[in-house]
C-alpha cells in the first residue's frame, strides 16, 4: 500500500493557530491517510496541527489501540519524510526522486535513482 499526510486547511481559535502554521504560512491540519495495494482507504488519522512532522503522525498512529497496523509480510510506500523502519519502505535520501528531475532523456544513472524512480 501506500501512505502519506496531507495538509487541510483549518479555522482554530486564534490562541492555538500558532501550532496549526504549517510550512506555507496558513493553518492547517496535517491528515495521514493509509491505502491498501487496491488502493482503497484503510486509515486515516486526522487530529494532528499543520505543524507537526510525519514521523510524529506515523508514531502516534502506531501507538493507539485502535491506530495503523501493517498486514504480515506486506509494507506501505511512504515518502522521504518518514524513516525506514519495518513495513514502511522510503526513497532513498539525497538521491534523485521526483518524475520531473527524470524529464527528457536524463534517465536514472543508478540502482538507487532507479529504485526512487519507481518508487
Amino acid at each position: 500500500g501506500a501512505m502519506d499526510g496531507t495538509h487541510v486547511l483549518a479555522r482554530v481559535p486564534t490562541k492555538v493557530s500558532a501550532a496549526f502554521r504549517g510550512r506555507k504560512g496558513t493553518t492547517t491540519q496535517n491528515v495521514m491517510a493509509a491505502v491498501d495495494f487496491d488502493l482503497k482507504f484503510t486509515y486515516v488519522l486526522a487530529c494532528w496541527e499543520g505543524s507537526a512532522h510525519d514521523a510524529l503522525i506515523l508514531a502516534d498512529a502506531l501507538e493507539r489501540d485502535d491506530g495503523l497496523r501493517v498486514p504480515q509480510g506486506k509494507y506501505y510506500l511512504v515518502d522521504a519524510g518518514y524513516a525506514a523502519r519495518p513495513g514502511f519502505l522510503p526513497p532513498y535520501r539525497a538521491t534523485r526522486y521526483h518524475l520531473r528531475e527524470y524529464g527528457g532523456r536524463n534517465y536514472p544513472r543508478t540502482e538507487r535513482e532507479l529504485f526512487n524512480s519507481r518508487h
